[in-house]
Formats: C-alpha cells, sequence, structure tokens
C-alpha cells in the first residue's frame, strides 16, 4: 500500500465543514491538479465556476432540495461539460460544429467527470473534505440562468470543498468480485456476494454516526432506479444545444 491509495480508500462525503477559509493558492492549485487529468482528444471540455455569492449559494442549496452544506462549505464549485469553448475554435478556422453530436457529449462530461476527480483527490490530500451535489440538476434552467451559461455548456454537478467538522465512516463498497468480470460478463456468485454485502450495509447504516435508516444497497438502488429521476434533463440538454444526434 502507499500513501495514494490510503487516501483514496479513506474518501468520505463531508456534509459539514468549520469555518476556515481555503487559501486562494490552495485552490489555484488543487484546480490545476484537476486539469492534469486524462481529457478525451485533448478536448478539454470541462469549465469550472465558482459561486461565491451568499444569495447564490442560498438559491443553488435550495435547488438542490435544501442542502445546507451548498451554502456553508468555504468553495462552491459548479462543474460544466462545455463544448462552446471548442465550437469557438471551429468558427476560427471556418470548421462547422458538430457538436451536438451524443458522443461530444459524452466525452465532454467524462471530461468533467476526471477533472472533478483529480480535484477531489487533490482537495482530499490537503486534509480538505469533499461533497459531490449532484441535486444542482434539479432546476437545470434555472441554474443555467443564475450562472449564465450559453448554448453549448451544461452543469453536470456541483462540489462543496471545506475543513470538515465532521468524521463519517467509510462507506463499504460492493466487493471487487462483483465488478471485476474476466473476459466476459458474467454473475456466477454475484447473488451470494451482493446478499452479504447488503448486510454490511445494514449494519453500516444502522451503526453510522447520527443512526440511519438501515437498509441495505439493493433496496436503495431499487427505489432509485423504480422512479422517474429528473426527466426534464433531456430537454434541457437540447435547449442547451445536446440534441445527442
Amino acid at each position: 500500500m502507499n500513501p495514494v491509495i490510503d487516501l483514496l480508500f479513506s474518501h468520505r462525503s463531508i456534509r459539514r465543514f468549520t469555518e476556515q477559509p481555503i487559501a486562494d493558492a490552495l485552490l489555484q492549485e488543487i484546480l490545476r491538479a484537476g486539469q492534469a487529468a486524462a481529457t478525451s482528444s485533448f478536448l478539454q471540455g470541462a469549465t469550472i465556476i465558482r459561486v461565491r455569492k451568499p444569495e447564490s449559494r442560498s438559491k443553488i442549496a435550495a435547488w438542490s432540495g435544501n442542502q445546507v452544506h451548498v451554502e456553508k462549505a468555504a468553495e462552491f464549485l459548479v462543474f460544466c461539460a462545455d463544448l462552446k469553448r471548442p465550437g469557438n475554435a471551429c468558427r476560427e478556422y471556418g470548421k462547422p460544429f458538430a457538436g451536438d453530436y451524443t458522443e461530444h457529449f459524452i466525452i465532454a462530461t467524462v471530461d468533467v467527470a476526471l477533472m472533478a476527480q483529480n480535484v477531489v483527490v487533490a482537495a482530499e490530500s490537503a486534509g480538505l473534505g469533499i461533497c459531490y451535489i449532484g441535486g444542482i440538476r434539479n432546476k437545470p434552467a434555472e441554474l443555467a440562468e443564475l450562472l449564465a451559461l450559453p448554448a453549448g455548456v451544461y452543469p453536470v454537478f456541483g462540489l462543496c470543498l471545506g475543513y470538515p467538522d465532521q468524521n463519517p465512516e467509510v462507506k463499504p463498497r460492493l466487493p471487487l468480485e462483483v465488478i471485476l468480470k474476466e473476459e466476459i460478463y458474467n454473475e456466477d456468485g454475484d447473488a451470494q456476494r451482493v446478499a452479504e454485502y447488503d448486510q454490511r450495509v445494514r449494519e453500516y447504516y444502522a451503526t453510522r454516526t447520527g443512526g440511519g435508516h438501515g437498509i441495505c444497497w439493493s433496496e436503495q438502488v431499487a427505489s432509485l432506479l423504480s422512479e422517474k429521476s429528473r426527466p426534464h434533463m433531456r430537454q434541457f440538454l437540447a435547449d442547451q444545444g445536446f440534441t445527442m444526434k
């Protein structure tokens, strides 16, 4: 084991932060570490918007499901997939812009995820805590207006950064044997492994700091996937120019 792997194994979502600010020099270094992530075809299709105004933070917190840590964290960043900037390059060189294809949407979105995870690892290595906020997609049109997002740009998720004011347990992940397949996709033995994992998750939720709901992973994801989830996103993406040709 090495310190980087140890750090990755210690990841937790932090939702309570101290009032200590993050030094600008440290924040800039963390974001440059994000830029060092892999990027498909050198697209660099990600833009980060740093939201500092309290009134903007308050709106985003409410839109995200009243997640107060959006307001309380030292920094709140919105990670956006950005095809506007490469579209500018097309115009500069007199080339047609085909950024409304599904593949371009995918590579820009993947670029965002890779950059953000680099930011997270860099932040945690500096003693900071983080919390991803997918809830910004509850009200994407309102957020796009607030942040003046042009066509070709959409908000993928938010990220809270700050010094932790809590020490939650690490949430157990699925057994590696369930997600790692040899040569082909097969589910041999997975049912038993998932059942044993479900029991671990029940125990985690029942005993973690502050208590919990005590349900298992399978029940949690079954509830998630049995209901509509942000059906407005398809039209919003189309409105932003991501027509998925």
